[in-house]
């Protein structure tokens, strides 16, 4: 089962991989392309976007084709995707190779929850979900700096070369080692099944987790999107402290995310998103403390944006392995399109509410305090759901 695991978590490290590897070098990337940079730091949103849309489609070629064909299927694709930014000679190419890679990372992802639904149920499951998204925050913390370090040695295009060698040898792995985990009594699908995804819809409690893990996403985009601004711009730092302070933010939310992984089996999913809840509403009045309290000479000190952040990132690490169980739970037969559904509203979601305070007329820090006050009132009526959660739901029909 370990085994198992460490190829689901390789499958899910596509989509960090694709955003955060290339983070430092968005000014050379520019540069090189000849293009602005809030010009191709739009990829960043509309790469989780297409993976969030995509979704929806791959969760029943899921279903009905298997898991593994669907992971080798999106490995061949991130593999283009990836050679497509490498060779890119003008923005179009570039965009479309970030399109392209969207798409890859929406059918491994689908595979990675589903493989993980097919084998566990309850905590247990609850507790692999968890170590999923918890491994992932190491992304963040490595990434940027080894990104930084291609682009610094071989130039920008190195990261996305990285990036091809990566799903060339995963892809020999899922070969190798991948078993196929679709249940045999799973439900077929003929084109996108609508029937079942508004059936999934209907239940208020798949859209009470959902939403929870949306709003999660979402706090954490906007913190990733703001913080070269703050910390850099404002902030002065350079582009290595920003590196160690990004980083170091990561390593945190991996090491809540152990914790978590302890603490469902002693005090249950519903404590877990209390506590998600209660973390995200803290952050949100640190950091608008933060700006009111202290002088204007201290508002630029990185501390002022990082202690609240850290605070509701650990939120985030509370909120998502129980949220995405609870989902799931009752899908065994629909496993795929389930988790299609999930991961679309996540992503989908989390990336448009990210947006949204982004074009809010707000300064920086209260766009992303009112963020944090979202996810907070989002995990805060799951935990409020999940006190009402007795067995599991059975499944759907198609």
């Amino acid at each position: 089962m370990q085994k198992f695991t460490l190829l689901l978590l390789s499958l899910v490290l596509l989509a960090p991989l694709g955003i955060d590897l290339y983070l430092p070098t968005l000014p050379e990337i520019a540069l090189g392309l000849n293009t602005p940079v809030s010009t191709i730091q739009t990829t960043i949103p509309l790469f989780l976007l297409v993976m969030g849309l995509g979704q929806i489609v791959a969760g029943p070629l899921v279903d009905n084709w298997g898991r593994k064909p669907i992971a080798l299927a999106g490995l061949l694709l991130y593999v283009l995707g990836s050679v497509l930014a490498a060779t890119a000679a003008g923005w179009p190419q570039f965009l479309c190779a970030r399109i392209v890679q969207g798409c890859a990372v929406c059918c491994t992802a689908v595979v990675a929850f589903s493989g993980v639904r097919d084998r566990l149920d309850g905590e247990e499951a609850a507790r692999a979900y968890g170590f999923l998204n918890g491994a992932l925050n190491i992304v963040p913390a490595l990434a940027p700096m080894l990104g930084g370090f291609l682009a610094d040695a071989f130039g920008w295009r190195a990261p996305f070369w990285f990036l091809t060698c990566y799903a060339l040898v995963i892809g020999m792995l899922v070969i190798c080692f991948l078993p196929e985990t679709r249940p045999a009594g799973t439900l077929a699908v003929k084109g996108i099944p609508l029937r079942q995804y508004w059936q999934i819809l209907r239940q208020p409690r798949f859209l009470a987790f959902a939403f929870a893990n949306a709003g999660a996403l979402g706090m954490v985009l906007t913190y990733v999107s703001l913080a070269p601004q703050v910390l850099m711009t404002e902030g002065k730092l350079s582009a290595l402290q920003f590196s160690i302070a990004f980083g170091a933010n990561g390593f945190w939310i991996m090491l809540v995310s152990v914790l978590v992984n302890k603490m469902i089996r002693k005090v249950g999913r519903p404590v877990c998103l209390a506590t998600g809840s209660f973390a995200m509403a803290l952050g949100a009045v640190t950091l608008i403390a933060g700006v009111m309290l202290f002088p204007a000479a201290w508002q630029n000190n990185w501390a002022l944006y990082m202690l609240p952040v850290a605070i509701s990132v650990a939120g985030l690490a509370f909120t998502v392995g129980p949220a995405t169980s609870y989902a799931l739970e009752p899908y065994q037969q629909q496993a795929g399109v389930a988790s299609a559904l999930a991961g679309f509203i996540q992503m989908a979601g989390g990336s448009s509410a990210g947006l949204l305070m982004m074009a809010l007329p707000l300064p920086e820090k209260s766009a992303l305090a009112l963020m944090m006050v979202v996810g907070a009132v989002l995990t805060g009526l799951a935990w409020v759901y999940s006190k009402k959660v007795r067995g599991t739901l059975t499944a759907l029909t198609h």
